[in-house]
């Protein structure tokens, strides 16, 4: 990762905490109480909040600490609410993250960074750095949710995960009360993992994040979809923009779309086997879909498995498979939280009785 810095990460961090400390012992935060959070999940589920904040910048997480009253409720950030299933009323506070902004931050011989709150929508984002012709986060088009939420589970698509070009973060630590930036071997990237799933749960709130784009740009086009939808469209050189609107056209044929179907996109993780086991699986199921590891191990398409089990496009009540993509679970119209987490049960069964392995959830289940 390069260091490329167009200020001092932490003498920024303290002057943000001092800030933030002024504005919180002189302003109280606009608490709502009983707020309905329909409209801020992509699975529409119907669930209410105990308390409600909009939360634009550290001065208001400040103030929550500042208050015991607050404090003491049990919290839960919300970006896009793209990663979330509600399986019931929260009895706590919903911080929803609303901080907005872009910006190139500083260059050096071979990278550019630019910089996003967490507030900001993500697409939106990454429309905004091809915009600015600065490649790099193409292959990541269209995926929900906020920039926030991006680094909790590293999100990745068609070849591609965020922490490729991530640079760094700041995060406000409610243990602390104060500002802090990690880089990336700090955070600590896996599959859909990060150090914000592990001991940064439930402390921190991510505030913004650096990208560092690299200036000698080669396209990403290692998965095959991709390549074929660009050869597809005859193109004989390929720039980022095509990558990214090829990624939208495929993803917008397989995926619902949240404002018209309620859901959180892949619903299972791919489970990841070890070669002997996938090996044993290929005997009885010749055509299992899979991706071979840089570590030996081999990543499996839960996609296919569940689709082999005959769920595409089944339903259990209002809750249920979506016809083009089997790894999406989607709300039909008026699904509980119950009613998903019924239906994910089912399925998670199925595959292990049928293929021996486990599908671990995506979403976080509130």
């Amino acid at each position: 990762m390069p260091h490329i810095l167009a200020e001092n990460f932490y003498a920024a961090a303290q002057r943000y905490n001092r800030a933030a400390m002024n504005t919180a012992t002189s302003q109280a935060p606009a608490i709502a109480s009983h707020w309905p959070l329909q409209t801020l999940n992509t699975f529409g589920i119907a669930a209410t909040a105990r308390a409600y904040l909009r939360v634009s910048s550290a001065a208001d997480l400040q103030a929550v600490r500042a208050n015991p009253a607050l404090s003491a409720l049990p919290r839960l950030v919300l970006g896009g609410g793209s990663n979330i299933v509600l399986s019931a009323d929260f009895d706590g506070l919903v911080l929803h993250l609303v901080n907005q902004g872009k910006m190139i931050v500083s260059e050096d011989d071979t990278h550019i960074v630019v910089r996003a709150q967490a507030g900001e929508n993500w697409h939106e984002f990454v429309q905004w750095t091809l915009v600015q012709n600065l490649p790099g986060l193409e292959n990541l088009s269209l995926i929900p949710g906020s920039v926030g939420a991006a680094p909790i589970q590293n999100i990745g698509a068609y070849g591609s995960e965020l922490k490729e070009c991530f640079h760094s973060l700041t995060y406000f630590d409610f243990s602390t009360g104060e500002v802090c930036m990690l880089d990336r071997e700090t955070c600590r990237f896996g599959y859909r993992d990060s150090i914000f799933k592990h001991e940064l749960r439930d402390r921190a709130v991510i505030l913004d994040i650096s990208f560092a784009l690299p200036k000698q740009w080669q396209p990403n086009l290692s998965y095959a979809e991709l390549a074929n939808e660009l050869s597809a469209n005859g193109l004989v050189t390929t720039t980022a923009r095509d990558i990214s609107e090829a990624v939208i056209a495929i993803r917008r044929r397989k995926l619902p779309d949240p404002s018209v179907i309620g859901n959180a996109g892949s619903f299972f993780k791919n489970p990841v086997v070890s070669k002997e086991i996938h090996t044993e699986l290929l005997k009885k199921y010749p055509q299992l879909v899979s991706y071979a590891q840089p570590d030996g191990s081999v990543k499996l398409a839960a996609g296919w498995m569940i689709d082999h089990c005959g769920w595409k496009g089944k339903s259990l009540g209002a809750a249920g498979v979506h016809e083009k993509q089997a790894l999406v679970l989607i709300n039909r119209g008026g699904a509980s939280g119950a009613d998903v987490l019924k239906l994910a049960q089912a399925i998670q069964e199925d595959v292990r009785l049928r293929f021996g392995v486990t599908l671990e959830i995506e979403p976080v289940l509130v």
